[in-house]
């Protein structure tokens, strides 16, 4: 499904194979012999979407821009089944396995490997040729790559990084932080109702 946003269409190289369940909406530009499979979700939100060559977007993936996080990705790329990337940049021959987290300004250096369930967090930045092991975490920059257990050393590197400044414009102690987040981010989404459907 093919869906105008924001006054933009997807805009799918001949080549590209694209599933009939998979969602495509507004500014993604998707590139030769890439196979986007059942259920993957490329959305464009504000910003643009450009996948290279040969990308491949497995079942159930998420890949989201945001009007001040576009998303680029590399050429011959695999976005495991059920990974999320948002706003991120994603160098050439990357591998992110199956149930990875990519979030808003982080960039993944060329033959990097997200493997399974790990997470690069938020403006983290990964050299070329990074593993970040199974569940662990990336964050930073200079990146710290930890195990899960390793939580109050990833919050400190978190907390830094401002998750809900950088990416709502909201102060982390605001005691409402919720409702103005779910509202605010809520009033972006309804953008949505006039979406058209061009397939």
């Amino acid at each position: 499904m093919r869906f105008e946003h924001l006054g933009a269409q997807p805009r799918i190289h001949p080549d590209a194979v694209v599933a009939a369940t998979a969602v495509i909406s507004g500014d993604v530009e998707i590139g030769a012999d890439c196979q986007i499979l059942h259920g993957a979700v490329i959305t464009a939100e504000g910003g643009p979407i450009t996948l290279g060559v040969n990308v491949i977007v497995m079942e159930n993936a998420l890949i989201r821009a945001t009007s001040t996080n576009p998303v680029h990705i590399g050429d011959h790329v695999l976005v495991g089944p059920m990974a999320s990337v948002s706003g991120a940049t994603i160098g050439d021959e990357v591998f992110l396995a199956t149930g990875t987290r990519v979030f808003n300004g982080a960039r993944i250096g060329e033959r990097s490997e997200v493997r399974i369930n790990a997470v690069v967090h938020l403006r983290t930045i990964l050299p070329p040729e990074t593993v970040v092991p199974i569940g662990w975490v990336a964050v930073g920059d200079p990146v710290q790559i930890l195990a899960p257990d390793r939580h109050d050393e990833i919050w400190a590197a978190q907390r830094e990084l401002d998750f809900p400044g950088y990416v709502f414009g909201l102060d982390r102690e605001t005691p409402d932080l919720m409702v103005q987040l779910t509202e605010r981010y809520g009033q972006g989404l309804a953008r949505h109702a006039d979406d058209r459907r061009v397939d």
